[in-house]
């Protein structure tokens, strides 16, 4: 089963959105208003393991290009946009890389580089990464099965404190005053609700598949993409620092480069840079300030 959700003007440009690590197909800007003006069709999937959607275990980065394909057939995509966040950077660069005759442009937005040999040494690619989530790879590196009982605490305490008060999602984090400021706005404050709920539904396979999958060989290398991509990231990231972001740029090949030297993990103006990261994928505009 592979559970979506569609969002803004059903006859739009279509733009297939990946959710973060973990996520859910809630994860969406709840103004639902900003798409239909944009003239964007914006869908949102359960990733294989999340939600509603059926797990996969021991599922690659590249194998989320299946579901993107099954997902685009069946709602009649020939050609479309691809972006993702966070944990869904990885999976979006997947696409870009396997479905040149269909994905029009792709975003990676503050997205994780690959480990090892394709990517970044283990000591780059931790640093400046805040220890909560260290610690987190670091039961990712132990194995599936440390990974998996300390996720199932950790999402129970995750879940508990989010009913009480969204705001503290990332609680223990050091996070920079442009992130806790965005955590304080409304608007993810509702998705922050909806989506952490929904994350673990039937457990937390999803995640854990995850975070084995950015840790192992992605299953493409990124210096073979032929079509279009931006990429973003924020100056002040400690979930997933520049150094991923800089090495994405020098390797993607041609890539826009946009960096925010405000923000951190979360954009410092949505509704700005959806706008401008809609009309990258659309039409091909840069966003401002971009290289």
């Amino acid at each position: 089963m592979l559970a979506f959700a569609v969002w803004g003007d059903p006859d739009g440009f279509p733009v297939l959105a990946l959710h973060g690590t973990p996520g859910c197909r809630l994860e969406r800007w709840p103004n639902e208003d900003l798409f239909r003006e944009l003239g964007v069709c914006l869908v949102t999937h359960d990733r294989a393991g999340y939600g509603r959607s059926t797990r996969r275990r021991g599922r690659r980065i590249v194998d989320e290009v299946d579901d993107v394909v099954l997902l685009a057939d069946h709602l009649g995509f020939e050609r479309f946009g691809v972006t993702g966040g966070s944990g869904g950077g990885p999976h979006a660069l997947a696409c870009a890389a396997l479905l040149p005759e269909r994905v029009v442009r792709a975003t990676c937005s503050v997205g994780v580089a690959p480990l090892g040999r394709s990517g970044l040494e283990q000591d780059a690619w931790l640093a400046g990464m805040d220890p909560e989530n260290v610690k987190e790879f670091g039961w990712a590196m132990a194995g599936e099965d440390v990974l998996s009982a300390e996720l199932e605490v950790e999402y129970e305490r995750l879940a508990a404190r989010v009913a009480a008060d969204p705001t503290t999602v990332l609680e223990g984090f050091e996070l920079s005053e442009s992130d806790r400021a965005q955590l304080a706005r409304p608007e993810l404050i509702q998705v922050i609700r909806e989506s952490t709920a929904e994350h673990c539904l039937n457990g937390v396979g999803g995640w854990v598949d995850d975070d084995l999958a950015i840790l192992q060989p992605w299953g493409f290398e990124v210096d073979r993409i032929a079509v279009p991509v931006l990429v973003r990231y924020g100056a002040s990231d400690v979930l997933v620092p520049g150094v991923h972001g800089e090495w994405l740029a020098a390797k993607v090949p041609g890539c826009l480069v946009k960096v925010d030297d405000v923000a951190g993990h979360f954009s410092s103006d949505p509704e700005q840079d959806i706008g401008e990261n809609v009309r990258w994928l659309r039409d091909g505009v840069p966003p401002p300030g971009s290289r």
